[in-house]
């Protein structure tokens, strides 16, 4: 598996084995080590993961991909010093793939690149049908895209998958372990707060009221599901 990266961080000997390593599965490697021309780059060139530090030199990395999310859903993986969970968190409700935090082992950073990059080049779901339609949402899996009402709903990568896991299984209540597993394709690795951080966000870009939704509900105790009418 091949693609392009862009490598978003300042620590120049990091930087240096880091782009070594991944080129070795042939990737190839953009570095930048401020954020400033990033979403420039993004802009111009396609890239399959943006790999970055949430401490730039010129820009708070959680506001960047924040400011990436605006104009692309390119996978976002953080590699950070910085190992505390409410930036963990944060990151993942700005919209991050994934957070792994430095020292860390090159074959787990490449495993999570994988399975991004599988998550993208496959349908997440076995149902036979491109187009999911319930009610006024309409979710289309060949171009990955999401209506209401005929309004389009800019969801990530990641938060585009999982709604499409529980629509195409409507009424089917999965645990976040299992959807932790379909959607990033691993679980080992995988903090079950991932899911309950994408489910909130479905929530505030497709319902109504978040907080009364009619299609991403809660089966407590157990996991998510989509409402079936």
């Amino acid at each position: 598996m091949s693609g392009r990266i862009l490598i978003i961080d300042n620590d120049r000997s990091f930087v240096k084995g880091l782009r070594y390593s991944l080129e070795q599965d042939d990737y190839r490697i953009d570095i930048l080590s401020e954020g400033k021309n990033t979403l420039d780059h993004i802009s111009r060139k396609d890239y399959n993961m943006v790999l970055m530090e949430t401490d730039l030199p010129d820009i708070n990395g959680l506001t960047l991909c924040q400011d990436i999310r605006n104009i692309s859903s390119v996978p976002i993986i953080f590699i950070t010093s910085v190992n505390e969970d409410i930036k963990k968190i944060l990151a993942l409700e700005y919209g991050a793939d994934d957070y792994l935090v430095k020292p860390f082992n090159i074959l787990e950073l490449k495993a999570r690149i994988k399975a991004v990059l599988r998550r993208i080049n496959h349908k997440v779901s076995d149902n036979d049908s491109n187009v999911v339609e319930i009610k006024d949402l309409r979710i289309n899996s060949v171009g990955r895209k999401v209506t209401r009402n005929d309004k389009n709903i800019s969801l990530t990568g990641k938060e585009f998958d999982l709604l499409y896991v529980l629509a195409s299984n409507p009424g089917k209540v999965f645990t976040r372990e299992e959807l932790l597993g379909k959607v990033w394709g691993y679980a080992y690795y995988g903090d079950l707060r991932t899911v309950d951080v994408h489910i909130r966000r479905i929530r505030e870009k497709i319902e109504k009221d978040p907080k009364a939704a009619e299609y991403v509900l809660t089966k407590w105790g157990v996991g998510y599901f989509f409402k079936v009418n």
